[in-house]
């Protein structure tokens, strides 16, 4: 069995405890407006293009057999993706990693094999290993075989999660980790589906469903201003994680431009929205109401 992801992350402070390794599955069923990591929406392998670093040496362009790049009368560089089958030649020639084909298929061995590189920071830190996206719940079958395989590894894993999967299997794959990082966004169903595009009744109920389970449960929300940073939400997300009784870690992710950046990368960028960046007044006034709820912070994750 193989799984596509599209990074593999080393030395990882905020997704866990302790120095980890984050696994990036590709492939995710929310289309978040602000989406720090586009490039894991699409399960497809995509092209990405960094002007940043392309020292115009058209490599790439006398590499791509179906002249889907090109240059433009003041030399930069085009790109036609309607016509780009993806074939990775132009990343190949390219020595500057400008163009990258994002995606990667690997088996199980193949992603066990560079997890247990690091873990002797691991067992040093307290770490472990950190699976998120995309959302892994998007390629389930991959998913339990690979957190099988590195539960027999002894090294511990995380499951940072958007919690959009069937009930079920939600709560059978659930139970084979120690830890869940779950992200909880906009309370509201209508603005729900105007921000991500699907409805967040499935992933309350199985939020709901962590509630007295053995596994730890860390929620994560992530600051968007105009989206969900309004005191009726944050109350909402507050009222229903005391609700649950063993929700006591919460990571506040304020918004950054970075995912912006890279959809502007993709040739995606009229897919999303740049929001403006969350101010310190504000960012304060959240956390002081979760740290007044009884809820102990983490800034960034």
């Amino acid at each position: 069995m193989k799984g596509r992801i599209f990074d593999i992350r080393r030395y990882s402070i905020h997704d866990g405890p302790g120095i980890r390794t984050t696994v990036f599955f590709k492939g995710c069923p929310l289309h978040c407006l602000w989406c720090h990591n586009p490039e894991g929406i699409s399960q497809a392998f995509e092209l990405m293009y960094w002007p940043s670093r392309c020292r115009k040496s058209y490599d790439c362009v006398k590499a791509c057999p179906l002249k889907a790049i090109t240059k433009d009368g003041k030399g930069e560089i085009i790109i036609d993706r309607n016509l780009c089958d993806l074939c990775g030649e132009c990343a190949a020639a390219c020595l500057y990693e400008a163009i990258q084909v994002v995606g990667r298929d690997m088996t199980v061995d193949e992603v066990l094999l560079e997890l247990k590189k690091d873990q002797a920071f691991f067992d040093q830190s307290g770490g472990g290993v950190t699976f998120t996206g995309g959302e892994p719940f998007n390629q389930p079958e991959f998913l339990e075989e690979l957190i099988d395989a590195v539960n027999e590894t002894g090294m511990t894993i995380a499951l940072d999660t958007s919690g959009f999967a069937p009930a079920g299997l939600f709560r059978k794959i659930v139970s084979k980790v120690p830890i869940v990082l779950y992200d909880l966004k906009i309370m509201d169903e209508t603005r729900h589906k105007e921000f991500t595009g699907v409805s967040n009744r499935i992933i309350l109920e199985n939020f709901r469903s962590l509630s007295g389970i053995k596994t730890e449960v860390w929620l994560r929300v992530p600051l968007i201003p105009g989206a969900n940073d309004d005191d009726e939400n944050i109350k909402a997300i507050i009222d229903v994680a005391r609700e649950m009784g063993n929700v006591r870690n919460v990571g506040l992710l304020p918004y950054h431009w970075g995912g912006m950046d890279k959809a502007v990368r993709l040739g995606a960028a009229s897919s999303f929205r740049r929001f403006e960046g969350l101010t310190d007044e504000r960012y304060e006034h959240i956390e002081a109401a979760f740290r007044e709820a009884g809820f102990e912070i983490r800034k960034g994750g």
